[in-house]
């Protein structure tokens, strides 16, 4: 989710060639609603966005969808709101303008580990079912 159609069409691109599944949002409230409608492993997510933020955003998403996975993108260095991002539960953040390949390298991983929670989730419910 960006709000800079410039950077978020070419990004778009570039993951959809590299065989993602993409989703696109504006702002923080479609993208909570396409959320609510979608079923998704990982959230790429602009921390500075026209009305709501990118670490309400992250609040929101981890109450509602406590296994997505986010990674947040900013094109301001701004240490403290990478930090509250993490403390918030993002998987990580990278500068824009991201490396694509770096930031799909971050899909990937974010997707394993959302993948690798959902198997320790369901061997416990086998278990307590037992």
């Amino acid at each position: 989710m960006d709000d800079e159609p410039d950077f978020m069409e070419p990004l778009t691109n570039r993951l959809t060639l590299r065989k993602l599944k993409v989703h696109n949002a504006t702002n923080g409230a479609d993208a909570l609603k396409l959320l609510d409608q979608e079923p998704m492993d990982v959230v790429v997510l602009d921390v500075k966005m026209p009305g709501m933020s990118g670490l309400d955003v992250i609040r929101h998403i981890k109450k509602a969808h406590p296994l997505v996975e986010v990674i947040m993108l900013t094109g301001h260095a701004n240490l403290e709101v990478s930090i509250e991002g993490m403390e918030l539960g993002a998987f990580d953040y990278l500068l824009k303008p991201a490396v694509i390949d770096e930031l799909v390298y971050k899909i990937q991983d974010a997707f394993q580990k959302k993948t690798l929670q959902e198997k320790k989730i369901s061997a416990l419910k086998e278990t307590a079912s037992k």
